[in-house]
């Protein structure tokens, strides 16, 4: 059981620590004075529409990481079930119709509870993101 704590341990560092950097270059592109185009309505729709974009891809990206432990312990019998399982388990929707092998199962509440703190600061930051679009939008259209 320690080994499968102490790979837990590593694989949530692995996830925060990708996140935190997705979060960072998401924000570095955003940090720069906003012009009246950028606040047009389209704009700032299209906007969040690459923000979810970002979001979404820097998520595959950490559930391939959990997938890749999976397949490497031969937790699952194909990738394809190791990214599925990976899937469901992070974003918590948990079907059941896949179980990691007994010695292995710890893993998978620690990835669902890894995935919900990950989506929750994705919506943290995308509520910041458009809350700030808007603000500044309002405060512009009223001088």
């Amino acid at each position: 059981m320690l080994l499968q704590l102490l790979c837990a341990w590593l694989l949530l560092a692995v996830t925060v620590t990708i996140h935190a950097a997705g979060l960072a270059f998401v924000l570095r592109a955003l940090d720069r004075p906003a012009t009246p185009r950028d606040l047009q309505y389209w704009a700032v729709t299209w906007l969040l529409v690459r923000v979810a974009w970002a979001f979404i891809v820097l998520h595959l990206v950490e559930i391939a990481v959990w997938a890749l432990f999976y397949i490497w312990q031969h937790c699952l019998p194909d990738a394809e079930s190791a990214f599925y399982f990976s899937g469901v388990t992070y974003t918590t929707v948990g079907y059941g119709d896949l179980v990691l092998p007994v010695e292995w199962r710890l893993l998978s509440a620690v990835e669902g509870l890894t995935g919900i703190l990950m989506c929750g600061l994705s919506t943290g930051l995308f509520f910041a993101i458009a809350s700030k679009s808007l603000t500044t939008r309002r405060r512009v259209a009223r001088p």
